[in-house]
């Protein structure tokens, strides 16, 4: 009777998460058997992997569903260590290599793994953590703000030494967020803004590299085959795909002319081969899944449970708003992958052990609601005014 009594979870928000992953995996299919043939021989060569990731995803989404939310709250320091000691390890020789200029991948036993995947994760629980515990002096500068700060600031700098400015603006832009969510006072956010933004403008034009994509956002004819060719590439892939789309499986520029289309730039080939209806619905995915984590960010029962399900919300679909942005010309490129789309292990395993923790936080009792015993007349006195016959 108290298991009838639980809530069995939010089953749209399971529902979506569902939808997403499956979609996502048929474009996948679609837009990376040219690339894999021609690099590896083998057109499943990604899409085989992407399903190995899938599966080890599910059953760890799974299992972070049915974990006790206390048992996930005490488990903050342990995740925090372990993405710390990951990310150290990519500057060690051997394990951590270089690839495409940037230091951000393991490499054991020729599997890699991105542990700023992790980072992610990882600051959202330690920030849901501390910040639910030292709520009531949440505006204490010295025991209750520069802890987290400083942790915070840690990832961030480790991150942009690896050479990964996006990921480590990604990071510190989420962790904003949870500080304003906890209500923290503005002058916080003004003292920050003072010393973060001119030091990320002095950052963003260090390297040769930011400095192009900057200028190919700001006008990608200027060197069309050059630094603005990803950018033009993928504008007119959308272009091509019309209102209706080519049909999956159809799209041409995949088959070389869109540089990482199967990765960073696969949301090109949704409006390529779905066109707009179908880029449309991918976005309507995601703002649905915004919808439904919010709404238990709002409505969760401590202050941990709504900073919890607020981080891992906006950790999934800032992510995805940035992708898209960047390849509908919005926003510079980042290296941002697109959740349960992209191809990359790390980014699939995170977001559906993330997608688990935020189901686990749907099956909690929520504000205004109690599941217990008195809920179900259980403890109610017997007799002809409860129903009972004697």
């Amino acid at each position: 009777m108290e298991r009838i009594g639980k809530p069995r979870g939010d089953a749209l928000l399971l529902l979506i998460l569902i939808v997403t992953l499956g979609i996502g995996i048929s474009v996948l299919f679609s837009a990376s058997t040219y690339y894999a043939q021609r690099l590896f021989q083998d057109p499943y060569y990604f899409f085989r992997r992407q399903l190995l990731w899938v599966v080890l995803g599910s059953v760890a989404g799974v299992i972070a569903s049915q974990i006790p939310i206390a048992t996930v709250r005490q488990g903050a320091p342990i995740v925090v260590t372990a993405a710390l000691i990951l990310t150290v390890l990519t500057f060690v020789p051997g394990i951590g290599q270089p690839v495409m200029g940037a230091r951000r991948w393991l490499f054991v036993f020729g599997q890699s793994f991105e542990p700023s995947e992790l980072v992610k994760f990882s600051i959202v629980l330690y920030l849901a953590a501390i910040l639910s515990k030292k709520q009531d002096r949440i505006n204490d500068p010295v025991n209750s703000l520069l802890p987290p700060l400083l942790v915070v600031s840690l990832f961030v700098t480790l991150i942009y030494l690896q050479n990964d400015f996006s990921t480590a603006f990604f990071i510190l832009l989420i962790a904003l967020a949870m500080f304003l969510i906890a209500q923290v006072r503005v002058l916080f956010f003004i003292l920050l803004s003072l010393l973060f933004v001119p030091l990320g403008g002095m950052l963003l034009f260090t390297k040769a590299h930011r400095v192009r994509r900057l200028m190919a956002f700001l006008n990608p004819l200027a060197d069309p085959s050059g630094s603005g060719y990803q950018v033009i590439a993928a504008q007119t892939a959308l272009a091509n795909g019309g209102f209706w789309g080519r049909g999956l499986g159809r799209g041409v520029r995949k088959l070389g002319g869109l540089p990482e289309a199967h990765s960073d730039f696969i949301y090109a080939v949704v409006g390529e081969e779905a066109g707009f209806l179908g880029a449309l619905f991918v976005l309507l995915l995601f703002l649905l899944l915004a919808w439904r984590g919010y709404s238990l960010a709002a409505r969760g029962k401590d202050s941990f449970t709504r900073y919890l399900a607020f981080g891992i919300t906006s950790t999934i679909t800032l992510q995805a708003l940035l992708n898209i942005a960047v390849v509908t010309g919005l926003v510079p490129a980042t290296g941002i992958p697109l959740p349960f789309f992209s191809s990359g292990g790390s980014s699939m395993l995170l977001s559906l052990t993330m997608g688990g923790v935020l189901f686990n936080l749907s099956r909690q009792p929520q504000d205004g609601e109690t599941y217990n015993r008195s809920r179900l007349n259980l403890d109610a006195p017997q007799g002809r005014s409860q129903g009972w016959r004697g």
